[in-house]
């Protein structure tokens, strides 16, 4: 019997990574998504297919994370075997400008979704979305016993998200578990996100269309991995027979500034000569640096990753360079890696 999944987010870079994933695998995927006045499936068109098709399906549903009745409907509707909540105001930058908007899609969204599965008495096992942004001040390297300290109101958004997810696994038996994902980046990031902002601006200038790029700290240290792997390691999460919470990372540390050096390097350009200091992108609060450890990851679930930031920065670049030419030449050009 093929199995089923609900994924909150998927027309995001993770859901639509995560969608790919389990539609090659035989599972029937129902989607969430918000109703808005514009179409937001770039990242999932291609996999799309008529609900009545026969073998792999994908099944988009209107709903949001602040609408708990039609949480619990749906889930009594569709009875999933898995849910994989990645669904969330997700720009940590953004979130200090609209932290209680923030507030309540990252952090009161997953609470819905736990006592959605609770009050309808769904059997299912439930993948939370928690991010190292909830490590914030704590000194790296970080790991599943490391004291959250969070420095932005996303941060403190994730941190509810995880110990509601905590406690309903332990007050109801719930099969619930928490990724505690570091950064992982892609050709489909969002482009306000510094990796894509970096790698976008890498192809304009190459191409004559822009002269230089505004960015905040440079400094800032993170773990970047790479978005398909890591919806590999939620995936696996699922499939253990004890629910727990895992770190996914590379355990290589980079700054902003290296990253700029390998993106522009992959173009054969050299970011100094095009990079300029912006206050307005610094947050009121710093995150100095993000390196997971996810030694737990690669015992339990037999999960490694493969492509660390210098590898990532030329995919995404080479990807935006190919989208930028489709882009001046007419052609629709479709991200696939």
């Amino acid at each position: 019997m093929p199995r089923t999944a609900v994924i909150t987010g998927i027309t995001g870079q993770d859901g639509s990574y995560l969608a790919e994933l389990l539609l090659d695998k035989g599972y029937t995927v129902h989607g969430l998504m918000r109703r808005s006045s514009s179409f937001n499936t770039e990242r999932i068109d291609h996999i799309y297919q008529d609900p009545h098709t026969p073998g792999r399906r994908l099944v988009l549903h209107h709903a949001d994370l602040s609408d708990g009745v039609a949480l619990v409907n749906l889930l009594r509707d569709v009875r999933p075997d898995e849910v994989y909540n990645l669904g969330a105001q997700s720009h940590v930058r953004v979130s200090f400008d609209a932290p209680l908007y923030t507030g309540d899609v990252t952090g009161l969204g997953a609470l819905r979704l736990l006592e959605a599965i609770r009050a309808g008495g769904v059997e299912t096992r439930l993948y939370q979305a928690s991010s190292s942004e909830m490590f914030g001040s704590t000194p790296p390297p970080q790991n599943e016993t490391t004291p959250f300290h969070p420095r932005s109101p996303y941060g403190c958004a994730k941190v509810m998200a995880y110990w509601a997810t905590v406690n309903y696994r332990e007050a109801y038996g719930i099969h619930a578990v928490n990724g505690i994902l570091f950064n992982h980046e892609s050709p489909r990031r969002g482009e306000t996100f510094v990796t894509r902002k970096i790698t976008r601006a890498v192809a304009r200038i190459r191409a004559g269309l822009q002269e230089h790029l505004y960015l905040g700290n440079l400094d800032a240290v993170r773990d970047w991995g790479y978005a398909p792997e890591y919806v590999e390691a939620m995936w696996r999460m699922l499939q253990r027979d004890e629910p727990d919470d895992y770190v996914v990372a590379t355990g290589v540390a980079a700054t902003v500034r290296d990253f700029l050096t390998a993106a522009f390097g992959a173009a054969g350009l050299d970011w100094e000569r095009h990079v300029r200091f912006d206050p307005k992108y610094e947050r009121p609060t710093e995150v100095d640096a993000l390196i997971g450890d996810a030694s737990k990851a690669r015992k339990l679930l037999d999960w490694a990753p493969k492509v660390h930031y210098g590898e990532l920065a030329r995919i995404m670049v080479e990807a935006d360079v190919a989208q930028l030419e489709a882009e001046l030449s007419g052609r629709r050009v479709r991200v696939d890696r």
